[in-house]
């Protein structure tokens, strides 16, 4: 499923969910630099999470973090699972909401 937000017909945010066994996986989530910091993420976010409860009723959602973003992804209540690792060179982190 893939979720987007625009703003004057313009792409600001957009993320996908993608249901697996071991729960529902949020990815790809990015926000225009023009849009950042105006709450879309926040948004854009807070309604990908309804839908993995609405449509999943999942207990577990998983992120694969850039590492700078942990502080707002542990706003919305999700905890680090992994140590920093590299992908494609940028750090990353796997966190889990719900474990």
């Amino acid at each position: 499923m893939h979720l987007f937000a625009k703003n004057s017909a313009k792409l600001t945010a957009y993320c996908r969910i993608i249901p697996e066994q071991d729960g529902v996986h949020i990815g790809r989530v990015l926000v225009t630099e023009e849009a950042r910091g105006t709450g879309f993420a926040k948004k854009l976010m807070a309604q990908a999470l309804t839908i993995c409860q609405q449509q999943w009723q999942s207990e577990n959602v998983y992120v694969q973090a850039q590492a700078y973003l942990q502080d707002f992804y542990q706003s919305l209540g999700f905890k680090p699972i992994s140590e920093v690792y590299l992908e494609d060179g940028i750090p990353h982190l796997d966190m889990v909401k719900g474990e």
